[in-house]
C-alpha cells in the first residue's frame, strides 16, 4: 500500500544533484519528480541529474515545465531558445509548430526527461487574464486545437510524454490560481463549444497526460476541477481520455487547506498523479503524504482499486524516452522571426533609447531574463538602455533628446503606467516605437508598433533584427 501511495507522487526538491533520501525514495517506488529552474544549471548537469535518478529506478517519472517562450526551465538563466505558443499560433504553420515541439522533445529526451508538462491548451479569452497570455496559441479554439495537436505529435514523436493543460481551460479567468481560486464565468455549454475544443484535439492526437486546472465551474459545483469527480468524469467519458490525469501544483493557494487532504480528495475525484513541485519537499514531507493516503484507504475515504489505477497510470509516464537527433538550435529563431508583426515605418537611427518597462512576471514564468535592450545593443552598439519599473514621460524625453525612443512592454493593456508612458510620449510628438512582448492589446498611437507575441530570448532577438533591418 505504501508503494501504491508513493507511486502517485511527483514532488519537487532542492538542489542540482539528487539527495540520498530522494534516491532511496525512488528506489522504493516514488512515482517521480518535477524539475524546476532551481534544479537546472545547463543541459549537461540536468543529464547527470536524470542519470542519478534513473540509476535508482530506470522507469522513474522525470517531469519538467518546458513550454518554450516565456515559460522555460532548461533556459531559465537566459531565456528560451524557442518562441511560445502565441508566436507559433501567429505564424500559423502546423509543420513549424510540430518541428519546434520535436526539437524541445529531443533536447529533453537527451537529458533523460520523460514528461513535459506542456503544451498549454488554454485560450486567450480576456485581456485581463494574469496567468496564461502568450502561453496560449490564441483566441480561436479551432486554430488553437490544430496547433495543440501538432505540438503534442511533435513532442511525443521523440518519446517524451506531453501534458495538455489546464483542463478545462484557464483563459477566461481573471485570477491567478497560484494565488486564489478562480471561478470561471462560463457555462458547460460554453466550455464545450470553446475551451474544450483544444483539449479534445489533444486527446485525439494521443496526448499521454492532461493537467487539471484549479478552477471552479459553477455548473459542476463548488469544488475546483482538480477535486471534482464530475469534471474528471467528463474528461474520461465525453472527451474519451484514457491516459494519466495530473494535478496542477497541489501547493497552489487555489486548492487551499491541508496538502495531504487535497492529495486524497484529488485521487478520490479521479486524478492519477499529484504534482507537488512548486514547494520543495523533503523525506519527512513525503512520508507524511504517503501515510495520509494509506490512512484514507484504510478508512474507506479512498478505495484501494482507485489508488492502484492511479499508480499504474502515473508510472506509465516514466517510460525512458528515445534519444533521437531532432534538436534544432536554430528553429526557434526561425519561428520567432515568422511571428513578429510590425505596423508603421521602423527607423530608429544609430543611437536609439530603449526603455524596457519591467513588471513582475507571473509565478509560472518566474525570474527569467527579459528585455529588448541588450539584444538591440548587440546589433546597434549606440543604443542606450533604460530598464525601469516606473519612469515618467518627461524623464524619458529628457534622456532621449532628439533620439528615437523604443518602449518595450509586457502586456501593456494590464499595466496602466505602461499605457500612460507610451501615450504621453506620443502626445509629446516624440518619435516612439512601441514593442509589445505580451498578448497584443490596443494600439497606443506610437509612430510604429512591433508585436513579438512573446518575451523569449529568440522573440526579442527577432525584434532587434527587424529594427536593425528597418534602420539600415
Amino acid at each position: 500500500m505504501d508503494q501504491l501511495a508513493a507511486a502517485v507522487l511527483l514532488p519537487g526538491f532542492h538542489g542540482t544533484t539528487a539527495p540520498d533520501w530522494l534516491l532511496r525514495r525512488v528506489a522504493d517506488g516514488l512515482g517521480g519528480v518535477v524539475l524546476f529552474g532551481r534544479n537546472v544549471v545547463d543541459d549537461a548537469q540536468v543529464t547527470a541529474l536524470c542519470a542519478e535518478l534513473r540509476s535508482a529506478r530506470p522507469d522513474v517519472v522525470i517531469g519538467i515545465d518546458e513550454e518554450g517562450g516565456d515559460v522555460t526551465r532548461l533556459d531559465a538563466g537566459r531565456g528560451s531558445e524557442v518562441p511560445g505558443n502565441h508566436a507559433l499560433g501567429q505564424a500559423n504553420d502546423l509543420d513549424l509548430t510540430r518541428s519546434v515541439a520535436a526539437s524541445i522533445g529531443a533536447r529533453l529526451a537527451k537529458c533523460g526527461i520523460s514528461l513535459n508538462l506542456a503544451p498549454s491548451a488554454d485560450l486567450v479569452l480576456t485581456l485581463d487574464d494574469p496567468i496564461i497570455g502568450v502561453r496560449a496559441f490564441g483566441s480561436d479554439p479551432v486554430l488553437a486545437a490544430r496547433h495543440v495537436a501538432a505540438w503534442v505529435e511533435g513532442l511525443q514523436t521523440v518519446g517524451v510524454a506531453a501534458c495538455a493543460k489546464h483542463f478545462p481551460g484557464h483563459g477566461a479567468s481573471t485570477e491567478d490560481s497560484h494565488e486564489q481560486l478562480p471561478v470561471l464565468p462560463r457555462t458547460e455549454e460554453q466550455l464545450r463549444a470553446v475551451e474544450l475544443v483544444p483539449f479534445q484535439a489533444a486527446v485525439n492526437a494521443g496526448v499521454r497526460s492532461i493537467m487539471t486546472g484549479h478552477l471552479v465551474v459553477p455548473e459542476w459545483g463548488t469544488q475546483p476541477v482538480t477535486l471534482n469527480k464530475h469534471a474528471i468524469g467528463l474528461l474520461r467519458t465525453e472527451l474519451g481520455f484514457t491516459g494519466a490525469v495530473i494535478t496542477d501544483g497541489l501547493d497552489m493557494k487555489a486548492v487551499g487547506g491541508d496538502l495531504a487532504h487535497g492529495a486524497v480528495r484529488a485521487l478520490a475525484a479521479g486524478v492519477d498523479a499529484l504534482c507537488l513541485g512548486g514547494i520543495a519537499l523533503d523525506d519527512q514531507d513525503l512520508q507524511w503524504l504517503i501515510d495520509s493516503i494509506v490512512a484514507a484507504v484504510k478508512s474507506g475515504e479512498l478505495s484501494e482499486e482507485r489508488l492502484a489505477q492511479a499508480a499504474q497510470r502515473s508510472l506509465a509516464l516514466g517510460l525512458p524516452p528515445s534519444t533521437v537527433d531532432a534538436h534544432d538550435a536554430e528553429i526557434g529563431l526561425t519561428a520567432a522571426r515568422r511571428a513578429v508583426e510590425v505596423r508603421g515605418r521602423v527607423d530608429v537611427g544609430s543611437d536609439p533609447v530603449v526603455v524596457d518597462l519591467v513588471v513582475d512576471p507571473s509565478i509560472a514564468v518566474g525570474d527569467v531574463p527579459w528585455g529588448l535592450g541588450p539584444y538591440l545593443r548587440e546589433v546597434l552598439p549606440g543604443t542606450e538602455v533604460i530598464a525601469a519599473r516606473d519612469i515618467s514621460a518627461d524623464e524619458v524625453a529628457k534622456a532621449a533628446g532628439t533620439r528615437t525612443i523604443v518602449v518595450v512592454t509586457r502586456d501593456a493593456h494590464r499595466h496602466t503606467s505602461a499605457r500612460q508612458l507610451v501615450t504621453n510620449l506620443t502626445n509629446l510628438q516624440l518619435d516612439v516605437v512601441h514593442v509589445e512582448t505580451g498578448v497584443p492589446g490596443p494600439d497606443l498611437g506610437s509612430a510604429a508598433r512591433i508585436d513579438t507575441h512573446g518575451g523569449s530570448r529568440v522573440s526579442l532577438r527577432a525584434a532587434a533584427e527587424l529594427i536593425l533591418k528597418g534602420t539600415t
